[in-house]
């Protein structure tokens, strides 16, 4: 039997929930017969039925002694639904392959083990690694209590986010930018500092078909957030929080009556918004995944602070040349070379004349001198 292949198309079939089921995993599984394919489910949405239910539910024969393959460990605990373990039991398969074993304490091994007590046989870690890719803000939530942080800029071929007069649109062409948005599809949130929001007047939303609009998250240490700005005009269609460090009654009412939730958070030792304070909060909230897209000081402080896991670049195929335009990452800045955040790349991709990179960020060595 061809585990691979059939795993293959389960994580095809996990793909379809993006966007829909945050801050659960995408899950994807297949029922097979005889080599044959009779039912097929993924994970449509956050609190419906998981992706093994759904197969069940496709299956117009009977199940009994057929192989299931998922893309992650069933659940055994009850949670928005109830024990998935008990229901592969239930329906007498006489097979599971699991592409990678639940992270989460709750599960993470049990259920592999019941199934194996009940003379099921269990296959572990078929296209493990593309099962861990596609869950890695699930897996590392759930496994560090932090929020998974992606930060995206573009960039020219020069390095550069602006021209010498502040210009900045576009750096990069529709297919680049339309993958921005399916990038933002699959996080929970994007956040970014005031100034983006005072200087673009930004709608920070998603704009590809059937996609989800993130929670954005504005950095605004004095509470400038403008009442007539897109952000604020969209609060109530669109979830928005605000995190800063004034404690400003009158302030945070009026923007609570925008629609906007206020975060007040520790202040940092420069006086701005503690990051690592803010990502705490976010994760108490529920957020899992965060995607920053801002300027140069809060992309600085972020990668300074060491939250952010991934990095993606966008390089435009233009050069702006000139000393005034500014650069995607700025602060304070480093003295010695052994100081530097170092990467690990990971993936590219080609979006016309543009070059997406995406780097793992390595553990920060403190930019501070």
């Amino acid at each position: 039997m061809n585990d691979l292949l059939f795993m293959r198309k389960a994580l095809q079939l996990a793909k379809k929930g993006i966007g829909k089921v945050n801050p659960n995993p995408l899950v994807g599984a297949l029922i097979v017969k005889e080599g044959v394919i009779i039912a097929k489910g993924y994970h449509q949405y956050y609190g419906g039925p998981h992706a093994e239910i759904n197969a069940f539910n496709d299956a117009k024969e009977n199940v009994t002694g057929a192989t299931l393959y998922i893309t992650l460990e069933p659940c055994c605990h009850y949670g928005k639904t109830g024990p998935c373990v008990d229901i592969i039991l239930a329906k007498k398969i006489a097979r599971v392959v699991i592409g990678m074993i639940d992270p989460n304490p709750e599960v993470s091994g049990k259920s592999i083990e019941k199934l194996r007590k009940q003379g099921i046989e269990v296959v572990v870690g078929i296209e493990e690694k593309a099962c861990r890719q596609l869950n890695e803000s699930f897996i590392y939530a759930v496994t560090y209590n932090k929020p998974f942080v992606l930060m995206k800029y573009a960039m020219t071929a020069d390095g550069k986010i602006t021209t010498n007069s502040g210009e900045a649109k576009w750096i990069t062409n529709s297919k680049s930018r339309r993958n921005v948005h399916k990038t933002r599809n699959a996080f929970q949130a994007i956040l970014t500092g005031i100034n983006t929001v005072l200087i673009d007047d930004p709608m920070l939303n998603c704009r590809i078909k059937n996609g989800n609009n993130p929670t954005r998250i504005i950095v605004d240490k004095d509470l400038k957030l403008p009442e007539n700005s897109n952000i604020a005009k969209t609060a109530k269609e669109i979830p928005t929080i605000v995190a800063c460090i004034l404690e400003d009654n009158e302030r945070i009412t009026l923007l609570n009556n925008l629609g906007i939730k206020v975060i007040v958070t520790k202040k940092n030792r420069d006086g701005f918004v503690d990051l690592n304070d803010l990502m705490e909060k976010l994760m108490a909230l529920g957020f899992q995944s965060i995607m920053i897209e801002s300027g140069a000081r809060i992309n600085y402080a972020a990668l300074e602070t060491g939250i952010v896991n991934k990095l993606q670049v966008y390089v435009g195929a233009k050069i702006f040349g000139g000393s005034k335009g500014r650069f995607p990452v700025e602060g304070a800045g480093i003295e010695s070379i052994e100081k530097a955040i170092t990467l690990e790349l990971e993936k590219t991709q080609i979006f016309g004349d543009d070059v997406m990179l995406e780097y793992k960020v390595r553990p920060k060595i403190c930019l501070q001198e």
